[in-house]
């Protein structure tokens, strides 16, 4: 049966909350400042917000239902979202179905976290009980090890080297500095890549995200409505989210997007060579390049050849990929991470004067992938987002 297509629901005020290296601020002290941004943006007051949707790891033991207490805030819907790396695409999805729905009129989607000196290790220690009991008693600790294997598997089949990894992370930077949301002061250069100190090898430092506080958040209104409050807003052409894709792949070198690439694009009534760029979640650059093989962009075991042969800066002229530099440059504020590429293509259609604007873009791709529970991430997400006017 074919989904439903989003028309009338319009995504407004993309908020970006400059990332901290280490907070003792809780996460929900950054979700209300992405919540007052939001109100600030959009001119509206908490009153006519009934909606809220959240992703955070370190919100715990609050829920976003603790929030509306906190916030002063009344709801008619309220949402978590479990998904990490794949929580923006979901959220747009979710929220805009409850507006279709009438379920609520302005919904605030939020991922925030906190980042101190102990919180990214008690993340890891009770990220899953799989995690705890099946993984950490063989002395594996974290996400490094999985997405190593996954990356010499890909080098192993599809012949990549680690330059092929580091074009994506040095673009990477080049865009993260132009938008003033690096990490890093200086320009990432080859050699800096490839002798980087290993991690788990093949993967080296530049290879994995920082852990940093933050918040990432827009807002989920009819169009009615943003044209009635005179705000820009963004169009959804398509989305959609799958869960556990192709589970028993002894290992995860394909991700949940082949099981709607097809109709994602059909409802969108555009393909993937009609995008002014893509925005995909990079917890680790060989993630970036499957989930450019499985949404289209270029062949199966073909990504190593596409960055090589693709222009991926900001203001080049081939396919501009996490113009703000993605998590590998700014860094990943835990589930906000999963909202960083759809926020930054809502600034990109929405904020003309973007020091990184991607000249002339009117529609792009944002895609995400997260939770990695035992050998693999069980989540994945999509969302294609344009100008009014652009299907």
């Amino acid at each position: 049966m074919a989904a439903q297509a989003y028309e009338g629901v319009a995504v407004v005020a993309p908020v970006h909350l400059p990332y901290r290296r280490r907070s003792d601020k809780s996460a929900a002290y950054f979700a209300a400042a992405a919540l007052h941004s939001l109100l600030q943006q959009s001119g509206l007051a908490k009153a006519d917000v009934d909606g809220l949707l959240i992703a955070s790891f370190t919100l715990a033991p609050d829920t976003v239902v603790s929030l509306t207490e906190y916030f002063s805030l009344t709801a008619n819907w309220l949402e978590q979202l479990p998904m990490g790396g794949a929580s923006g695409p979901v959220a747009v999805k979710r929220a805009a179905r409850a507006i279709q729905a009438g379920d609520a009129e302005v919904i605030a989607c939020i991922g925030a976290d906190t980042a101190d000196a102990h919180s990214f290790a008690q993340l890891i220690a009770n990220f899953s009980r799989f995690s705890a009991e099946a993984v950490y008693p063989c002395a594996a600790a974290g996400p490094n090890l999985v997405f190593a294997m996954i990356t010499q598997h890909y080098m192993e089949q599809y012949g990549a080297v680690r330059a092929d990894f580091g074009r994506l992370c040095l673009a990477q930077r080049t865009n993260a500095l132009a938008a003033g949301m690096s990490l890093f002061p200086e320009p990432l250069t080859m050699d800096a890549y490839l002798n980087a100190r290993p991690i788990a090898e093949p993967l080296h430092l530049f290879d994995c995200v920082m852990p940093v506080a933050g918040a990432e958040g827009f807002l989920v209104m009819s169009i009615a409505h943003a044209r009635a409050l005179q705000l820009p807003y963004a169009e959804i052409l398509a989305a959609a989210e799958n869960h556990n894709a192709f589970c028993d792949d002894p290992l995860p070198v394909r991700g949940g997007w082949l099981a709607y690439q097809d109709s994602l694009y059909q409802m969108a009534g555009v393909g993937p060579g009609e995008m002014d760029f893509l925005q995909t979640y990079d917890d680790y650059p060989v993630i970036s390049l499957m989930q450019m093989e499985n949404l289209g962009f270029c062949e199966a075991g073909r990504g190593a050849e596409f960055v090589k042969e693709t222009a991926l800066l900001w203001c080049g002229d081939g396919l501009p990929h996490n113009t703000s530099g993605g998590q590998l440059s700014a860094g990943q504020a835990g589930a906000a991470g999963g909202f960083l590429g759809t926020v930054e293509a809502l600034r990109q259609l929405l904020e003309p004067d973007l020091p990184n604007r991607v000249a002339g873009a009117t529609r792009g791709l944002v895609s995400g992938y997260g939770m990695v529970n035992y050998d693999r991430c069980l989540c994945s997400s999509a969302v294609i987002l344009s100008q009014p006017g652009q299907s």
